[in-house]
């Protein structure tokens, strides 16, 4: 009787033709020194256009005890398809690493040595990133910021390669949260964790799918999932606006009685329009996009849609 534990990797795949032969060879060949575990991969394609999933299927048909297929109908985004991958995983324990292999793949036995040993959350953090000065730049202070003002003691360098345990996953099943970052949610759940740090490989094929649009929405939309600090913020800036308001209110009133006169001109009234309306304009997106998010989730739109599951397991 086999008594091996299972473990799985979830791997989100989008456009990523050109560096998935090396992914996958590279995957496999974790089973030789896996000796405990049995291994199953989870490929998640997120609507590529670029023949990914031909590729991927060609695999599965070679390795179909080890290589589990999910086609989503179109690209919903890198959250959605590790959600979709984690959602089908069997393991005890599931890793999750991205379709470059940028991360390092042998450091999921190391990983696995500290889940034996009681972690729930093991994170492979970035400690250097092979990149330019001004690119590595923003993405320290997004984590910065992340650790100050939503999440805290969450890893500076951030991370989206880890390890979890079954019962985190079962968790991210229970909630389903939408237009959420779903490594800053695993790190919120407060269960024990251990961190390791690598350095990020730089990209040897390919092009990353990884678009100032889409970083700017997973900005937004972590901060207005776990922090409340823009509503604080428009709420003392709002404070501080008013607070200058009356003072130069007191100043008119002060003037007109001794000089028995205003100063003429709209100058004045031209800026305090143009500023108000600009705090105005700024609560009411911020508070739109709290109220998007609640529309979101009572409406029960899926996440995802899957397409097609390829497994030879049931």
């Amino acid at each position: 009787m086999n008594d091996n534990k299972i473990f799985s990797i979830v791997v989100p795949v989008y456009q990523n033709a050109d560096n998935l032969n090396e992914t996958v060879f590279a995957l496999l060949r974790l089973q030789d020194r896996l000796t405990d575990y049995d291994l199953e991969l989870i490929f998640v394609d997120d609507g590529s256009t670029d023949g990914s999933y031909d590729i991927l299927l060609k695999y599965y048909e070679l390795h179909s005890d080890k290589i589990n297929l999910i086609k989503l109908t179109k690209n919903f985004g890198q959250n959605s398809a590790i959600y979709a991958g984690i959602f089908q995983a069997r393991g005890d324990a599931i890793g999750i690493i991205s379709a470059d292999l940028q991360d390092p793949c042998d450091l999921f036995i190391e990983m696995l040595e500290k889940w034996r040993s009681g972690k729930k959350l093991i994170i492979g953090e970035r400690k250097e990133r092979n990149e330019i000065v001004g690119k590595s730049i923003l993405p320290k202070l997004y984590w910065k910021l992340i650790n100050r003002y939503a999440v805290k003691d969450f890893p500076v360098g951030g991370f989206d390669f880890c390890v979890i345990d079954k019962k985190i996953a079962q968790d991210l099943k229970y909630i389903n949260e939408k237009n959420s970052h779903i490594f800053v949610l695993i790190f919120s759940l407060g269960y024990p964790y251990e961190i390791i740090p690598y350095e990020k490989k730089p990209r040897m094929f390919g092009k990353s799918q990884w678009t100032t649009s889409k970083k700017i929405k997973l900005f937004v939309d972590t901060f207005v999932s776990f922090s409340y600090m823009p509503i604080k913020t428009i709420s003392y800036f709002g404070l501080f606006i008013s607070t200058i308001s009356f003072i130069f209110t007191l100043f008119i009133i002060i003037n007109r009685i001794i000089k028995g006169n205003i100063y003429p001109g709209w100058t004045s009234i031209a800026v305090l329009i143009s500023l108000l309306g600009g705090l105005i304009l700024l609560t009411l997106g911020i508070i739109g996009e709290y109220l998007w998010r609640l529309l979101e989730e009572t409406r029960k739109r899926p996440s995802f849609v899957i397409d097609s599951i390829l497994s030879s397991k049931k």
